[in-house]
C-alpha cells in the first residue's frame, strides 16, 4: 500500500482513538461537578426521597460507567440525549432534545468562526510574507512588537478594549452581538463585527509570527543561496522559490490556528452575549445541564482534533519522502 495512504489510515485511527479518550474525560470531568441537578431543581427543603426519585427519573442513580457508555452509544447514533433544563420537579417535561439546542448555536458560531478566518488568514499571511521580506526593518520590528502584545493579552480584554473603543467611546459597533433566525446576512455582519474583530486580533498574531518563521527558516536553505548567487532579487527568492516550499508549514498552521479559533469563541461569545455553542455551554455550566455541557465539550474536542488532525495529514501529504520513497 501506498506509505501516505499508510500514514493517513494510522493518523485517523489515532484521531478516532483520540476522541474516545476524551469523551471519557469530558464525561468524568463533568459527573465531577460540585453540586447536584436534582438538589438544586427541588431545593433544600426537598425530601431525601423525592430527590432520590428525581434522581431515578433522571437517571443519575445509575453507575456512571453505565451511563457513559449509554451516552456513547448515543452519540454514535447521533442521539446526545435530553436536555435538563426543562425538568420539572411537578413531573410535567418540557425538556428539549440536545441537538436541537446546539443545531442553531452551531449555525451561529461557525457564521462567527468563518467570518473571522475570511479576514485573519489572508491578513495573517500577507504580514508574514512581508515582515520575512523587509526582515529587520522598522515594518517588521513594528508588525513583531504589535503581534507579540496581542498573543499576550487575554481574548477577554482585547474584546473588552474593543468594546471601549468602538462601541462606547466611538459607538460604531453593538456591544452586544444579539441576532436570531430572522437576522439578515448584512445585519448579522454588521453585529458579529467586535467578535469577530477580537477572534481576528488574536489568530492573526499567531499566523503572521509563525508564517514569518517558516519562510526566514527556508531562506537558510543551499538552494535559496544558489538563487542568490544566480542574481535573484529579494522579492523573488521569497515569492518564487521560497514560498511555494513554505505551503505546507503554512497550511499546517492555519489548520492549527482554525482549530483554536473555533475553540476560542467560548470565552468571546460570553463577553459579548452571542448566542453561539460557547455561551450555550457556559449557561449549561450554570445550570449543572449536564447532557448540554457534555455535547458542547464534545464538539468541541471533536473540531480541535479534526482540525489538528488536517494540520498533521497536510504535513504527511506534502513531505517529499513519503511522496518519493526510495
Amino acid at each position: 500500500m501506498n506509505p501516505i495512504i499508510t500514514t493517513v489510515c494510522k493518523r485517523l485511527a489515532l484521531g478516532l482513538a483520540t476522541l474516545v479518550v476524551v469523551s471519557a474525560i469530558i464525561f468524568s470531568s463533568i459527573s465531577m461537578m460540585p453540586g447536584d441537578f436534582a438538589q438544586a431543581i427541588l431545593g433544600q427543603a426537598a425530601t431525601e426521597d423525592t430527590v432520590a426519585a428525581f434522581r431515578e427519573e433522571l437517571g443519575l442513580d445509575r453507575p456512571a460507567i453505565v451511563r457513559y457508555f449509554e451516552w456513547i452509544k448515543g452519540v454514535a447514533q447521533g442521539d446526545f440525549g435530553t436536555s435538563f433544563s426543562g425538568r420539572a420537579a411537578s413531573g410535567v417535561d418540557r425538556s428539549r432534545e440536545v441537538v436541537d439546542l446546539i443545531a442553531p448555536r452551531l449555525w451561529n458560531t461557525l457564521f462567527l468562526a468563518s467570518v473571522a478566518a475570511v479576514v485573519a488568514v489572508p491578513l495573517a499571511l500577507f504580514l508574514g510574507l512581508t515582515t520575512a521580506l523587509y526582515r529587520n526593518s522598522a515594518y517588521d520590528r513594528s508588525a513583531n512588537a504589535a503581534t507579540l502584545t496581542t498573543i499576550s493579552t487575554p481574548e477577554f480584554f482585547v474584546a473588552y478594549i474593543l468594546i471601549l473603543c468602538l462601541s462606547s467611546l466611538w459607538p460604531v459597533f453593538p456591544s452586544l452581538a444579539n441576532v436570531d433566525a430572522s437576522t439578515g446576512f448584512l445585519d448579522r455582519l454588521y453585529k458579529v463585527a467586535l467578535p469577530a474583530m477580537t477572534l481576528t486580533l488574536v489568530i492573526v498574531a499567531h499566523m503572521m509570527r509563525m508564517t514569518r518563521a517558516a519562510i526566514i527558516n527556508l531562506l537558510a536553505s543551499p538552494y535559496i543561496e544558489m538563487a542568490r548567487l544566480s542574481g535573484a532579487s529579494q522579492r523573488e527568492i521569497i515569492l518564487k522559490h521560497a514560498l511555494p516550499n513554505a505551503w505546507a508549514p503554512i497550511a499546517t498552521v492555519v489548520a492549527f490556528n482554525l482549530a483554536y479559533l473555533v475553540v476560542g469563541v467560548v470565552v468571546v461569545e460570553k463577553v459579548f452575549t452571542y448566542p453561539g455553542v460557547g455561551q450555550l455551554m457556559v449557561d449549561a455550566v450554570t445550570t449543572r445541564d449536564m447532557p448540554v455541557v457534555q455535547a458542547c465539550a464534545l464538539f468541541f474536542a471533536a473540531t480541535y482534533i479534526l482540525l489538528n488532525l488536517t494540520a498533521d495529514i497536510i504535513g504527511i501529504v506534502t513531505n517529499p519522502r513519503l511522496l518519493h520513497p526510495r
